[in-house]
């Protein structure tokens, strides 16, 4: 019998880590070749995972709820014998023999890495520089160190004075993903106790020298041993779960994975983007009738027919009328970038937070591919199954605050994007119709743009003609 190890794939977009947000088989479970056994949540999207190779479960080395970094073992796998395209190496008899140890410590046969959909197979070379191993172990005497639960190790080592931990002006080991949180947090490598197996810095050892900087009584609180589990490192996973005392006056919610990215986005746009925001009060009765109108069409039965839907369709013909609102700027170039394309996004709230996932050429879509498409995105984003390519190359956005009774907003842009529209809530209202008072469906779009691209009178123009559409529902036709 053989112990196979999966390591955390990059699922997209050199992305470093990644968060397990469930399990789908346990200890002793039979796995085979593409089964799904768990989904993880990086900063784009979240993603199942599907085991390369046929075998029962051996351990799992990660709890829900961990972040793990790109290249970690998380799940290992007993199989009935080596894999064709498995190379022996003399390294497989002790994984064979001991629990799997973290693929950071210790050479492992290369199995056969999971393909998603958009992406290929990372070329990036395994070979490791090598490390000194501390004084006092095995390595001294050339022979392997004894396998052990990989957990025990980082979680429950002592906390030490903060020394240098490279004597001699060496370059502190640690990973990227781990060497950006010590930047982020303002911490100097050289100065963290490394707890990791060959004198490698951890992200725990990282986080506690950035309590102890703080407070630095809580230090030793920040490195306590987690609670016993079968290879299964908890540290961050309790980290995460915000402190629930009933006198508790303040929770503490870690913001990660998309809306940890959504913030971070939100900031680069909001001080990059000169922004620009412009409003308009309109009578949408004409366009809410054509609603009805269409959803008791029987050539469009079975489609999503809604406002959204002649929204969306009104903006892609104002955009049609003002092809120079739908572009981007190059800051390296110093240039315009015209798009003659439209992907528009529409935004989501989901439980894991605000995503934009776009309708890729919306501009050449019928109404019923264009319903169509709508379905599937919203359906999709609210089971958290967007993937990160329908998140990527947005030219204009829609986000639709009315249907939480918002009458209007001065949207952020979507970072890359000219343009972001937030459509109010659709209420009857006292509005002078034909020299009389009545009450009218009646709206407040609001647009805000990139005043690099976009000026005043481009953005005006654009603005109106949206609303012109939804007034008059028949310039659909007209117009395009």
């Amino acid at each position: 019998m053989t112990i196979r190890e999966f390591k955390m794939p990059d699922v997209g977009e050199g992305l470093t880590e990644a968060e397990i947000l469930k399990w789908y088989v346990q200890p002793g479970d039979t796995v085979t070749d593409g089964q799904v056994v768990c989904e993880v949540e990086t900063a784009k999207a979240a993603v199942e995972l599907p085991i390369p190779f046929d075998g029962t479960v051996h351990a799992l080395l990660f709890e829900e709820g961990t972040t793990v970094d790109v290249g970690q073992v998380i799940i290992s796998v007993q199989t009935a014998g080596a894999a064709a395209d498995a190379p022996v190496q003399e390294a497989a008899a002790p994984v064979a023999e001991a629990p799997a140890a973290p693929a950071a410590e210790e050479p492992v046969a290369e199995a056969r890495q999971p393909v998603l959909v958009g992406y290929g197979v990372s070329t990036a070379s395994t070979k490791r520089r090598p490390r000194k191993a501390p004084a006092g172990t095995a390595a001294q005497n050339g022979t392997a160190a004894p396998a052990a639960a990989p957990v025990a190790a980082p979680a429950a080592a002592p906390v030490l004075p903060a020394v240098p931990a490279q004597p001699g002006g060496e370059r502190p080991l640690a990973k990227p993903p781990v060497r950006k949180l010590a930047k982020d947090l303002g911490i100097d490598l050289s100065s963290v106790v490394p707890t990791g197996d060959g004198g490698v810095v951890t992200r725990e050892d990282v986080h506690a020298a950035a309590a102890a900087a703080i407070t630095p009584q809580a230090a030793p609180a920040a490195a306590a041993p987690a609670a016993p589990q079968a290879q299964a490192p908890v540290a961050e996973a309790a980290a995460a779960a915000p402190a629930a005392e009933p006198s508790a006056r303040e929770t503490r919610i870690p913001v990660k994975g998309v809306r940890k990215v959504t913030a971070q986005a939100m900031v680069g746009s909001a001080f990059t983007a000169p922004h620009v925001t412009e409003f308009i009060t309109l009578d949408v009765t004409r366009t809410m009738k054509l609603v009805q109108e269409l959803k008791d069409d029987p050539d469009l039965a079975g489609l999503r027919i809604n406002p959204l839907l002649l929204i969306a369709k009104a903006v892609l013909v104002a955009i049609r009328r003002n092809p120079d609102v739908n572009a981007s700027w190059d800051e390296a170039a110093q240039e315009i970038v015209l798009k003659h394309y439209v992907n528009l996004g529409i935004a989501a709230a989901t439980p894991r937070g605000l995503i934009v996932p776009n309708i890729k050429d919306a501009h050449a879509k019928t109404l019923g591919e264009l319903s169509e498409s709508l379905s599937s995105l919203v359906a999709t984003a609210r089971d958290g199954k967007t993937s990160p390519a329908d998140m990527q190359n947005g030219t204009i956005t829609i986000t639709n605050v009315g249907v939480f009774g918002v009458d209007t907003g001065t949207p952020i842009l979507n970072p890359g994007e000219s343009a972001i529209l937030a459509v109010g809530a659709i209420k009857l209202q006292p509005w002078v119709h034909k020299g009389k008072v009545k009450p009218r469906q009646v709206t407040t779009l609001a647009l805000s743009f990139d005043h690099r691209l976009i000026d005043g009178e481009l953005g005006s123009k654009f603005l109106a003609d949206i609303a012109a559409v939804l007034e008059h529902p028949r310039r659909l036709i007209t117009w395009s």
